[in-house]
Formats: structure tokens, sequence, C-alpha cells
């Protein structure tokens, strides 16, 4: 299709939920579930400060993407939209808690992607935590501070740490809220960029 519009796609809890909770279940020999937590950084609400650089050391011991969680109707929807949209994977790879043992996350993050959306072109992965320098028309992320300014559509992608956000904040921003519940985030997805949905819903509790 000519003429197709930039999509600008985040990866992190919109396409998967990476292993970060099992990682920090394994770590604490707990059983929380993703919705149990309302920050993003989850870690901070769990693991005691003086904990957090053992945990650090820890994660590196770890592929994240090997324990990811896909989204219900992800993958379905992004290969539908690729037909009507130029999409650029567009994620973060810094942890912010341990920035010289980020660099394992870009390739372990670039890996899945190859396997998990193989019919994207891996030239359009961007992997960078300075979202607003990038342009498109759409953009799809769950982190208001990721949405950008100059983007035509924003679109709040539903996850556990967003829930609270108000209406009226993103009134003010022009950014379309895709739902309140992650579980069926994609299928509000779908409504809002495909003529019709190409999936069958199948809801899932993690």
């Amino acid at each position: 299709m000519k003429n197709k519009k930039d999509l600008l796609l985040d990866v992190d809890d919109v396409i998967c939920f990476p292993g970060f909770l099992p990682a920090i279940n394994d770590f604490l020999k707990s059983n929380y579930k993703i919705d149990d937590f309302t920050n993003y950084y989850m870690e901070e609400e769990v693991i005691p400060k003086e904990q957090m650089e053992a945990f650090n050391h820890f994660l590196r011991t770890k592929n994240l993407y090997e324990q990811a969680t896909v989204l219900p109707g992800a993958v379905e929807t992004i290969r539908a939209l690729q037909e009507l949209y130029n999409i650029y994977i567009c994620s973060a790879c810094v942890n912010p808690f341990d920035l010289s043992g980020s660099g394992k996350l870009f390739k372990d993050k670039y890996d899945y992607l190859l396997h998990l959306l193989p019919f994207l072109n891996p030239e359009q992965f961007i992997f960078t935590n300075a979202k607003h320098l990038l342009k498109a028309e759409i953009q799809i992320d769950d982190r208001l501070s990721n949405l950008n300014d100059s983007v035509n559509t924003k679109i709040l992608f539903p996850s556990y740490h967003n829930k609270t956000i108000s209406e009226e904040e993103l009134k003010k921003k022009e950014i379309i809220r895709a739902g309140y519940e992650w579980q069926d985030g994609w299928e509000r997805v779908a409504d809002l960029l495909l003529v019709s949905r190409p999936y069958t819903l199948k809801k899932k509790n993690f």
C-alpha cells in the first residue's frame, strides 16, 4: 500500500511482559502477580534498597525475554497493522538501576523480536530512551511520558501502572486510551486502527 502512515510501537508492557516479574519472584521466593503492582518499575515496590545491587547482578544472569509473556492479540494485530502502516519498533533498553549492565537487554530484546515478529523489518527497530526525538503519525506506548507531542495520534496502551491516569490529563495531552485492562488492550487498538479484527481474543490472566 502506498503512502502508509508511520507507527511507533513500544515493546515492554505493550507487546509483551518481559521477565522482570518472574525474576523478582525468583529472587525473593515470592508469588507476585502483574496486577499487584502500580509502579512501572516493579522492583522499586518490593526489592529492599539494600538488596537492589544484588538484584541487579541477579538480573544480569537472566535473559528476561526467555520468560516473556506475549499479550493477548498482540502478534495477530501487529501482523494486520503492518499491512496498513510502516511499523517502527520503538523501545528503551536501558535499565536505570543498572546502566553498565544494560547492554545485554539490547541483544536479548532484539533476538526476541526477530523470533516473535519475523514479518517486521529489523532495520526499523529503534532502541532508545529518547522517544521525544522521533516523529510519526501514530504512536502506541504504555507510558504517558513516552508519548510524543509531535505525533498526531497518541495511544496509551493499558497496563498495571497507568490505570489511575485521569481522563482530564489524557484529554489535555490529546491522548487516546486503548481501554483500561491490558488483557484486551490489543482488541481496543484493533478497534482504533483496523477496519476489522483479525482474531477472536482469548483473554488470559498472568
